[in-house]
């Protein structure tokens, strides 16, 4: 059958084209009589409304926002420091009447199709590591861009946390305990899917510059108080942030000899792995040992000690500041938004709960 088209409605009703567009686009232009005629019509023949892509082409918006991130979309709704996120700059988008697209580019997928195609106004680029493609094609867009956490691009407004003080505050707090055998697990430092031990050239060549920097203020704390962080910090490093992956980087960790009296972990799942490798072995938490997480998302309940991140205020800032007026006018003259704050770093806080106390007596360990 022919393509039905506005011009098709307007020829059967004997009006304007432009009289058939105002019925779906603006509908207080038309008689409420007028416009029921319209519709009625366009049903009969089986219309059912201007394309949306060229409907944003001819008014130079799309209405929505793009989200880069570096993971699967099963995660985002599952990992609780991206819940937190996302509830963040979704309230800013839906604040601004816009929608958010999610792009996701897992672990080792270097596509960069995927931002060129998309349709958004604008882009939040949420922990693409160093040198990734779509990074670039995103600059390339020349659309507002926001980036949270990394990569830091000059010229572009940044919203995340101080890495490295953050990390030293959760190190310095179980060495100031008293601790001096520490472990270390992290996630988020490679994208090649290595779970196992990690030495110098790993921890230091990270492609993700804030996990990187996260890991650098912990040796830090553990260099100021004289520990020698490559002959005597064991680094467990896994290749998914999940709660069975901590398990067996515990089990990894705990059954060292002499076993590490505090386990640092860059994210709360890990933590709890940690705590379930312990409770496998039958230690006391935190009597026989310490356990510290990071970002607070999912620590309360099991009275985790963790740093806080403001993750919903760094999604709600992230958004707002995507979608501000001045940032949005820059990017349609071609150039970043001077007036825009280039770097926003928000706060964080090291909470102590019930898994950190002193070591054990050295009969005990």
């Amino acid at each position: 059958m022919p393509k039905v088209t506005l011009q098709t409605i307007a020829d059967r009703l004997g009006v304007s084209r432009a009289t058939v567009s105002y019925a779906f686009s603006r509908p207080d232009q038309l008689s409420e009589g007028l416009r029921q005629r319209i519709l009625q019509v366009a049903d009969e023949l089986g219309y059912a409304g201007p394309n949306p892509t060229a409907r944003s082409l001819r008014l130079g918006r799309a209405g929505a926002l793009g989200l880069i991130f570096t993971e699967t979309l099963a995660y985002a709704f599952a990992d609780p420091y991206s819940i937190g996120f996302l509830q963040g700059l979704a309230t800013a988008a839906e604040d601004a009447g816009a929608g958010l697209l999610i792009l996701p580019l897992p672990h080792g997928d270097r596509r960069s199709e995927t931002v060129r195609d998309a349709v958004v106004d604008s882009f939040c680029v949420m922990s693409l590591p160093d040198g990734h493609p779509a990074m670039a094609e995103v600059l390339a867009r020349k659309l507002p861009v926001v980036i949270v956490d990394e990569p830091y691009v000059p010229g572009h407004p940044f919203v995340g946390t101080d890495e490295p003080a953050a990390g030293a505050a959760a190190a310095r707090h179980v060495l100031e305990l008293g601790h001096r055998r520490v472990g270390v697990v992290m996630a988020g430092l490679h994208e090649d899917g290595h779970t196992g031990w990690s030495g110098r050239e790993r921890q230091e060549g990270a492609v993700f510059a804030a996990m990187r920097a996260r890991r650098g203020g912990y040796q830090r704390a553990c260099e100021e108080a004289g520990l020698d962080w490559w002959g005597g910090v064991p680094f467990y490093e896994v290749a998914r942030n999940s709660r069975e992956a901590g398990r067996r980087a515990g089990h990894a960790l705990l059954g060292r000899d002499p076993r590490p009296t505090a386990v640092l972990a860059n994210t709360d799942v890990l933590a709890l792995g940690v705590l379930d490798a312990a409770a496998d072995l039958g230690l006391d938490v935190p009597g026989e040992l310490s356990v510290v997480g990071f970002s607070d998302s999912a620590a309360e309940e099991a009275g985790l000690t963790t740093v806080r991140q403001a993750r919903q205020e760094i999604g709600e800032t992230a958004g707002r500041l995507l979608l501000s007026g001045a940032l949005l006018s820059g990017a349609a003259a071609g150039r970043p938004a001077a007036a825009e704050p280039e770097r926003l770093i928000l706060p964080h806080r090291l909470i102590v709960r019930a898994t950190t106390a002193p070591p054990p007596p050295e009969g005990r360990r």
